[in-house]
């Protein structure tokens, strides 16, 4: 059959394209780049936001126009069957926990249940990067978050098997690791490993290549802080950290069920800057979550001002079905939502373009995992940061360059 794949969301969706693509490519499938060309459609689905759930839905519409058999995977099948069936009654439904069972559904047998190993499924990957799912679900509640639903309680993927995943990764030459998970500090919570361990155990394979890891809850990251910030020495790991604010405010913190409060997120900020000074921080913020008044949010710019975090990901608050958050009283209005999210678009602008300056005229090896244009380059540095080049390097080298310019996302370097 001719497959069509479609992926919306996060690494972890993209985790879980690398297996049907594994699934494919071991039974003979083709994957086409073109609808019209396709027997079956699929639709790597996410629903973290209302914004997001409206593109999935238009998606699956256009989907049905085609009268061509469709499969909808990932988390809206888990969380919202009835939205997908009200459009199209006779779509095939795939939760992501269970999508190594792809070929049991396109062949008509809907699930069969016959144990099947999602770690070791055969995965394909495109290009040099890998996404690799440490874990599945989540230990925490947070009290805006569908996606703890849809994925359900943390299952941590046995260490060796993890280890199995990574091997092949690179066998098929791959150079970047990704290490993904709904939480990653989670991993190993529900089984007595941690994320440290899998981490230094991962960077013990012989050969070259770097680890990306992905998003930390702050209130998991302190069960195992030494050893995850100990992990962290090892040269393949990028100096990048993940960690999720979310508020400046403890009150809001509390209403989100995070579980931490703001001292406990600038602890783990300050030892891991202690040790990798050019560590890149990465956060998220949400405006605009109920009851969420000026003084408070006026706290999470001021933490932004204070921590000057590299990379802020904003988002306005959206209510979603089956949330405690939904159903909360003090709504803010939608325009007072834009203001504050374009607020901190230009504060945190402004911060990124500061803090990338302070690289211009250092050193980095890079690693190239892309080509964007004809002399255009795109490669990470040693603590993840984009570096531009327009020189001839090769997809998947390791590359010394000096950075001579930056904006408030990329740094432009030249061969040394």
């Amino acid at each position: 059959m001719k497959i069509y794949l479609e992926t919306y969301g996060c690494t972890a969706n993209k985790s879980n394209e690398s297996i049907l693509r594994g699934i494919l490519k071991k039974e003979n499938h083709v994957i086409v780049d073109n609808i019209d060309e396709a027997d079956v459609l699929v639709l790597l689905s996410c629903t973290v936001i209302g914004t997001t759930e409206q593109r999935m839905l238009s998606r699956i519409k256009t989907f049905k126009s085609t009268n061509k058999k469709i499969v909808v995977a990932g988390c809206m099948p888990s969380v919202q069957p009835n939205l997908i069936k009200s459009i199209v009654p006779k779509a095939l439904l795939l939760p992501s926990q269970h999508i190594h069972y792809f070929s049991d559904i396109i062949n008509g047998n809907e699930y069969t249940f016959i144990p099947k190993n999602k770690t070791l499924t055969p995965k394909n990957f495109k290009g040099i990067s890998a996404p690799i799912s440490i874990a599945e679900g989540c230990m925490l509640s947070c009290s805006y978050c569908i996606i703890h639903f849809a994925k359900g309680k943390l299952t941590s993927f046995p260490m060796n098997e993890i280890i199995t995943d990574v091997s092949n990764a690179l066998k098929q030459g791959c150079k970047e690791i990704q290490i993904t998970a709904q939480d990653t500090a989670s991993y190993g919570l529900d089984t007595g490993y941690n994320l440290g361990e899998l981490l230094s155990k991962i960077c013990k394979i012989n050969d070259d290549f770097r680890i990306r890891i992905g998003m930390m809850n702050p209130f998991t990251a302190q069960k195992n802080l030494d050893s995850i910030i100990s992990a962290y020495e090892d040269p393949k790991i990028y100096k990048f950290l993940h960690l999720p604010v979310q508020s400046g405010d403890n009150d809001i913190l509390n209403k989100m069920n995070r579980n931490y409060v703001i001292e406990d997120f600038l602890e783990i900020v300050d030892e891991f800057r202690e040790r990798y000074p050019d560590i890149t921080l990465s956060t998220d913020v949400i405006v605009g979550f109920p009851t969420e008044t000026s003084g408070q949010f006026k706290r999470t710019s001021d933490l932004l001002r204070k921590v000057k975090p590299d990379i802020v990901n904003i988002t306005r608050y959206s209510a979603r079905p089956l949330t405690e958050a939904k159903i909360m009283k003090g709504r803010v209005s939608t325009k007072i939502a834009k203001e504050r999210s374009k607020y901190l678009t230009y504060l945190c602008d402004t911060i990124s373009r500061e803090k990338n300056k302070e690289h211009i005229g250092k050193k980095y090896s890079v690693l190239f995992i892309k080509k964007v244009k004809d002399n255009i380059f795109v490669g990470r540095a040693e603590n993840y940061k984009p570096v531009i080049t327009n020189e001839k390097v090769g997809i998947g080298e390791l590359v010394t360059l000096k950075i001579v310019d930056s904006d408030s996302i990329h740094l432009f370097g030249k061969l040394i």
